[in-house]
């Protein structure tokens, strides 16, 4: 796999772009800012750029680069499949209830005997993240799935995805990666620490969480943030909830999109089942450092070789980028570190990360998590 990235700053055009670095790309992945997608004619310099590529790409709130993190700008990144097959598909989102047949729809259509992996760009506000992966994931047990839901810089109003030159605010994008020498992994870890005395979900309705411990939900959570309640839902970001494994460690975390204070619930993005066992988290700046290293750690435990040349897609969630304000590259640059100058950084921060757990075998959809998808080709 040959791969060459181009970045355009805030302001920048495409007018002030050298010539393209690989014109005969085959997939070109791009993440911008909202108003960098809403420019004329975005789409159209784009495919005008790389004529022979399938372009995907999605708005974010954040850029992710080999130099770090940006705002306000676009990143593109341009790949030469040699020995491998890519298949592209689109689909509408119709519904919020209709996510999951949505996946299972995707999965059916990339369904193949030597598929290795799915990368996956979603629109960020009208999809329910987990059902959208749960459908996927039935579908496709035993396939790494990876990708992300589209941002808007933590606005939460509208987010938009690009399918070759054409734009839309509600749709997903997928890619099929197919043959024996195509490599895809992944690896995930939020670097949360939980606080406080575990939780029962008494009452939840999908992503929805009326009652904790029999009382209601919102009131309770305001308790524990103490001043950062009269910021609610942003200050949401900074206090999200672990899903609790059997075993007392985190399966997966949750963050809060928004709340409503008539039926005094929290709307989270992704499913929270009733019954299940949470905990408040809280972080700093070197634990989710840390955890952006131990993502990267598991994709090296997986016996890959660091001298192909290869492509880390770092999805990571807007939460960790408040959290660590100007220090957020911090994170890009621990996974940098460990995974070596041979790899190539894209990536995005997001409204969710879908990525698969250990040993590539369940996927499902993570907040407040860096996220991973290492791909590369075997060399001949």
């Amino acid at each position: 796999m040959k791969f060459a990235q181009e970045h355009l700053p805030a302001k920048m055009s495409f007018g002030k772009l050298p010539s393209c670095p690989l014109p005969d790309a085959n997939w070109v992945l791009v993440f911008g800012s909202v108003n960098r997608f809403k420019e004329r004619n975005f789409g159209q310099e784009l495919q005008k750029r790389y004529p022979q590529a399938n372009i995907i790409g999605c708005t974010t709130s954040g850029e992710i680069t080999d130099e770090g993190v940006y705002d306000e700008s676009v990143h593109i990144t341009a790949m030469l499949w040699e020995r491998s097959t890519l298949k592209f598909i689109a689909k509408p989102v119709n519904s919020m209830e209709q996510s999951h047949s949505l996946g299972a729809q995707i999965a059916q259509e990339l369904e193949g005997e030597d598929l290795k992996g799915v990368f996956v760009l979603s629109d960020g506000l009208n999809v329910n993240g987990s059902e959208l992966v749960e459908g996927l994931q039935e579908v496709l047990p035993n396939i790494p799935i990876t990708g992300g839901l589209a941002g808007d810089n933590a606005q939460f109003s509208q987010t938009f995805l690009l399918n070759n030159h054409k734009i839309h605010d509600r749709i997903v994008v997928a890619v099929g990666i197919y043959g024996k020498d195509a490599i895809v992994t992944s690896g995930a870890l939020g670097g949360w620490k939980p606080y406080g005395p575990p939780r029962k979900i008494t009452h939840a309705i999908k992503n929805i969480v009326y009652e904790l411990d029999n009382k209601p939900a919102l009131p309770l959570y305001k308790m524990y943030i103490g001043y950062y309640a009269n910021e609610l839902p942003a200050s949401g970001l900074n206090f999200p909830f672990a899903i609790m494994a059997e075993d007392k460690s985190i399966n997966v975390i949750r963050t809060l999109l928004a709340v409503n204070e008539k039926d005094n619930s929290m709307t989270f993005a992704g499913n929270v089942k009733t019954g299940s066992t949470v905990r408040f988290l809280k972080s700093d700046h070197d634990m989710l450092v840390n955890g952006a290293s131990d993502a990267a750690r598991q994709i090296l435990n997986k016996d890959i070789n660091l001298d192909d040349k290869a492509l880390a897609i770092c999805v990571s969630c807007v939460g960790r980028k408040l959290v660590m304000k100007d220090q957020v590259s911090d994170e890009i640059f621990a996974v940098q570190r460990l995974l070596g100058v041979q790899t190539g950084i894209t990536g995005f921060y997001s409204n969710g990360e879908i990525c698969s757990g250990e040993g590539d075998a369940h996927s499902q959809l993570h907040n407040q998590t860096m996220t991973i998808a290492y791909l590369s080709e075997h060399t001949v």
